[in-house]
């Protein structure tokens, strides 16, 4: 029996690095994805797409990996990275873009993200379980937000 958690989260702030050096830096999938925590491995699949493994995470006595991937699309005029799920890879489909806004004196970064994880749980233990992945997957973009911030040289 599987359970199907939705997440969805959105985060804006400003560094102090010029947005190019930023854009590199975003639209550098295996580079950006080295600041985020808890990455297992991440896996090239060619045309633009990376599987993404993470470490296993448990509750108790239930262990999970979100395995997933997505195919990105960058385009420095419009100060954009876009990622969108391959289906058929892993247990999630995860969505979603950074907007860079040159702002002169910092760089206006906009990171929104969705995630549909499904969990080989039955739907009374969803129910408590959901709760805590939705929170881990916000504390690790949080982290990766902090670590991309001290990447750029902090908040402008």
């Amino acid at each position: 029996m599987t359970s199907t958690v939705n997440v969805e989260l959105g985060y804006a702030f400003e560094v102090k690095t010029p947005a190019k050096e930023v854009f590199a830096v975003l639209a550098n999938v295996p580079d950006s994805a080295s600041y985020y925590p808890k990455v297992d491995r991440l896996v090239d699949l060619g045309d633009g797409a990376y599987r993404w493994e993470m470490e296993k995470i448990g509750f108790g006595s239930v262990h999970l990996q979100t395995v997933y991937a997505s195919r990105y699309v960058s385009n420095q005029a419009k100060g954009t990275v876009v990622w969108t799920p391959v289906k058929g890879e892993g247990n999630a489909l995860v969505s979603g873009s950074w907007k860079i806004t040159d702002k002169k004196k910092s760089t206006k970064l906009v990171l929104k993200v969705q995630g549909e994880l499904t969990l080989p749980v039955p739907a009374l233990m969803a129910a408590v379980i959901a709760p805590l992945v939705e929170a881990e997957f916000e504390n690790l973009t949080e982290h990766y937000i902090d670590n991309l911030v001290q990447r750029f040289g902090g908040e402008a």
